[in-house]
């Protein structure tokens, strides 16, 4: 270090007795200041170390809930097919989708009746 330099050195005094109680008290409130500084820095990153682990904690959660779900997902899309090939087996011997001799099927059409030119019927 240069000389001069340090203006912290205890050993250099200002003069009278009275600057040097000062000092004195000066570097006590530094030293308690840097102290309750370094407590408090120290606390800081444990905080934000626990966040950190939290944050992990989470995402390694959120991972495994993701995989779970494709995974159902995966297997409701394979039960899709599945029954999908059933039901289109199933759909020409299926007696309730094929119209019997005798059953009355309605079409959509077979509800409108066509315009009646009778005389009668005209305004």
């Amino acid at each position: 270090m240069a000389q001069g330099s340090d203006s912290h050195d205890s050993s250099f005094s200002r003069g009278s007795p009275s600057s040097s109680k000062q000092d004195s008290s000066d570097e006590t409130k530094k030293v308690l200041r840097r102290e309750k500084n370094r407590i408090a820095a120290q606390k800081s990153r444990q905080r934000q170390t626990q966040k950190a682990d939290t944050l992990h904690l989470e995402s390694e959660n959120l991972e495994k809930e993701n995989a779970a779900l494709r995974k159902e997902i995966k297997k409701l899309t394979e039960d899709v097919k599945y029954f999908s090939s059933v039901l289109s087996s199933h759909e020409p011997l299926c007696p309730i989708l094929s119209p019997q001799p005798g059953d009355l099927v309605f079409a959509p059409h077979a509800f409108h009746q066509p315009h009646i030119s009778s005389s009668r019927f005209q305004h």
